[in-house]
């Protein structure tokens, strides 16, 4: 696999990632689909914004897309340097991604780990600690309204935790991509694609065990 298809691939996966988070960043401000007159009863991480920040991996996404036919008009005579020269600033992108995402991924877990916000039939309060109603259902009926808001918010802040952790693999993986991108050029100039090859089926080799484990 070159470089640069290989980027290209990744940008294909991470724009509807980056959607969905913006999606579910948003339904987040209807607590169980419900709209709310006052901003306080909202939980305070989803003012964070994680996954619309998270989102922000749309423009890397972009600039992987185009990394396939970008040369940059190439440099010195030598067609594969700006190859070369576009792939390391893909790498910069993918860090920026990287930020992007694991921010959204912090949040998302600390958000599960607190609980929503909610009314327990006397005032608006956080009515969990440390996780403890993730493991016992019983006491989410300690939240009276809005109604379902625990299962929508665990549903969208799972779903945040998952999508913003595929987005860090999948940045990371064009971090490696970009520093081979770099060296080798394009596959045409140097014997190093077979090298490219070997390093991601290892990747996503390892990602498939994780996944299935």
């Amino acid at each position: 696999m070159c470089s640069g298809g290989c980027a290209k691939c990744l940008g294909t996966t991470l724009i509807p990632l980056a959607v969905l988070c913006t999606l579910a960043n948003i339904l987040l401000f209807f607590p169980g689909g419900e709209v709310i007159n006052n901003n306080s009863h909202i939980t305070n991480e989803v003012w964070y914004f994680g996954g619309m920040l998270g989102s922000g991996m749309i423009f890397p996404a972009l600039v992987f897309l185009g990394l396939k036919n970008n040369d940059c008009c190439g440099c010195c005579g030598n067609e594969s340097c700006g190859k070369r020269f576009a792939m390391f600033t893909s790498i910069i992108f993918a860090a920026v991604g990287l930020l992007g995402a694991g921010y959204c991924f912090i949040v998302s877990a600390v958000a599960l780990n607190r609980g929503p916000i909610c009314n327990d039939g006397s005032k608006w309060r956080y009515p969990f600690e440390n996780g403890n109603y993730l493991s016992n259902t019983t006491m989410w009926a300690l939240c009276k309204s809005p109604e379902n808001i625990l299962p929508w918010h665990l549903t969208l802040f799972s779903l945040l935790l998952i999508m913003s952790g595929i987005q860090v693999v999948l940045c990371a993986i064009q971090v490696v991509n970009g520093l081979i991108g770099t060296i080798c050029g394009d596959c045409t100039c140097c014997g190093c694609c077979g090298v490219s090859k070997f390093v991601f089926s290892v990747l996503l080799s390892s990602i498939h065990s994780a996944l299935g484990a």
